[in-house]
């Protein structure tokens, strides 16, 4: 971490997230040092692609995945100034994520109807990605140009977790799945998540040892 001036001046932008973020010197996975706390606030000073340079109230900056910061609300402009501007609209992500599902579900009606073969299906569906979890009134949207998972209320949406660390290309995080939970906790940037492969063991007998 670095003691910048101008601590006078701090403002909180963001805060924490609840599990707490990994921390680096610098936007290098090579320089990590003391993690951020649960629900601190920080002042956001600059974005380097996926990073963030954040200042704390103690003049402690620090790097972090900028994506997994939380907004904190600001007040509104004066009467001569713009009117506010909304967090992200869910609408446009859920009309990709419903146009990716049914694209799926037409090629899956092609194979199953015998109009293609399993060849065609798996050319027709290349690339194409979509995530979507609906609980009630609470949404998880994936948003593959980003390779985040959004966290929307219905009214608004914001970042869950990120699949890859800042700078990762989200193409590439995106062709091994992932769990976003885990992305989000104990995870540098750039480090992939995965998990020791399962392994099947024989059941002895009755009696045996």
């Amino acid at each position: 971490m670095s003691f910048p001036e101008g601590v006078g001046d701090f403002h909180p932008t963001h805060v924490v997230p609840q599990d707490g973020l990994p921390a680096w010197e610098s936007p290098d996975v090579s320089r990590p040092t003391v993690p951020l706390d649960a629900f601190l606030p920080v002042q956001l000073l600059s974005r380097r692609g996926d990073w963030g340079e954040v200042l704390c109230a103690n003049g402690w900056s620090a790097w972090v995945d900028g994506r997994l910061l939380v907004s904190v609300p600001q007040p509104p402009p004066t009467a001569e100034g713009r009117p506010p501007g909304r967090t992200e609209d869910p609408r446009p992500q859920l009309e990709r994520s419903a146009e990716a599902l049914e694209r799926y579900r037409q090629a899956v009606a092609e194979l199953a109807a015998g109009r293609t073969d399993s060849e065609a299906f798996r050319r027709s569906v290349r690339g194409l990605r979509a995530g979507i979890v609906i609980d009630g009134e609470s949404v998880w949207l994936y948003d593959e140009s980003a390779g985040r998972w959004m966290y929307g209320d219905g009214t608004r949406l914001v970042t869950y977790a990120a699949v890859a660390g800042p700078g990762a290309s989200p193409g590439a995080a995106a062709r091994a799945p992932s769990d976003p939970v885990a992305d989000r906790v104990g995870v540098e940037p750039g480090q992939a998540v995965g998990h020791a492969p399962t392994r099947i063991v024989d059941k002895p007998e009755p009696g045996g040892e």
